[in-house]
Order: C-alpha cells, then sequence, then structure tokens
C-alpha cells in the first residue's frame, strides 16, 4: 500500500507537516518496503489558491491509497475522497511515526475536513 504523508523536509525523520496542500514535501512511503518517494511541493506552496486540490491530484497520480496529515481543508479532502484515497488528520511526529502508528491501527480516518480552506 501506498501513504502519502505531509513533511516539513525530504526524509521520514522529519515531522510531519500540519498542512496538506502548502506542505513543504510531500512523502509517498510504500508500506511493504518503506521507501519513499520525496514530492517537492514548492509550486503549491505558492499558489494563490487550489493548492489542496493540486496536492491531491498529485497523490492520486503516484498512487496513494492513504493520506497522513495534520489539517485537510474541505476541498482538498473532497478531491482526495473522489480520487478514492482515504484522509487521517491530526497527524503528527516523525513521517515514520505515523506510518508505523497507521499501520498498528493507532490512528482513524477522518470523516469531515478539519480546517478551513486557504490555512
Amino acid at each position: 500500500m501506498k501513504i502519502a504523508v505531509t513533511s516539513t523536509g525530504r526524509t521520514l525523520q522529519d515531522p510531519v507537516d500540519p498542512r496538506f496542500g502548502r506542505a513543504a514535501f510531500i512523502l509517498i512511503v510504500d508500506t511493504d518496503t518503506m521507501e519513499f518517494e520525496c514530492i517537492d511541493n514548492t509550486p503549491n506552496i505558492n499558489a494563490f489558491k487550489g493548492a489542496g486540490i493540486q496536492s491531491a491530484g498529485m497523490i492520486s497520480d503516484r498512487g496513494a491509497e492513504i493520506l497522513l496529515t495534520g489539517y485537510c481543508g474541505p476541498n482538498a479532502f473532497r478531491t482526495a475522497q473522489a480520487a478514492g484515497i482515504k484522509v487521517v488528520s491530526d497527524v503528527s511526529g516523525t513521517g515514520e511515526e505515523a506510518v508505523k502508528q497507521f499501520l498498528a491501527g493507532s490512528l482513524t480516518y477522518s470523516n469531515t475536513p478539519n480546517a478551513d480552506g486557504h490555512w
């Protein structure tokens, strides 16, 4: 399974970025091997609008099935859901800790967005 994790840095040892659409980086983690791809999210950080929608599209294109993040706004949440991506909000710690918590069943899926848009 592939999990997208918002990150403040380029590695699994970096903290989870609390923002989804404007996260510094998004890591796409293969849970079978813990290998990951790092996506530089600079274009969306600087976007006037639609950052969450664009970020959701990027992780969908890379096959992510789950999104681990701190906050996810309504447009990004709907876009992720439409792409079949399940969202887990209120995630903290390092990227590696977040993935391990998810795999251990310690995190639950979000039913609604937990942030206003344009955060």
